[in-house]
């Protein structure tokens, strides 16, 4: 029914910039929030940023000053603008969506399939 389709990730060198993207499709009747969250190796899943409706942002205490969130609303994508990259961003990055569907009245939460960002010190 919804599929969150992730693209940008890769291997930069520390303090490199890389830009991730994520688009959602499918029965989608109203997006709540969308965000990013990572997970490292030998690590649990953390939330990275995420971008409400209505335009408020959250991030979390160690990307804040280098990583921005923005949603174009039209396209029902998310973008992660990440700069100044440090070897301890290494993880895979996974977005999320919390949104309603046609025919439901219930804010579910769906999930790319994650993409990887090594970032090489």
């Amino acid at each position: 029914q919804v599929q969150l389709v992730e693209s940008g990730g890769g291997l930069v060198q520390a303090g490199g910039s890389l830009r991730l993207s994520c688009a959602a499709s499918g029965s989608i009747f109203s997006i709540n929030a969308m965000g990013w969250y990572r997970q490292a190796p030998g690590k649990q899943r953390e939330l990275v940023a995420v971008a409400i409706s209505g335009g408020s942002t959250n991030y979390a205490d160690s990307v804040k000053g280098r990583f921005t969130i923005s949603r174009d609303n039209a396209k029902n994508t998310v973008y992660l603008q990440m700069n100044s990259l440090k070897a301890e961003d290494t993880a895979v990055y996974y977005c999320n969506a919390e949104l309603v569907t046609w025919g439901s009245r219930r804010r579910l939460d769906y999930w790319g399939q994650g993409t990887q960002v090594t970032v090489s010190s």
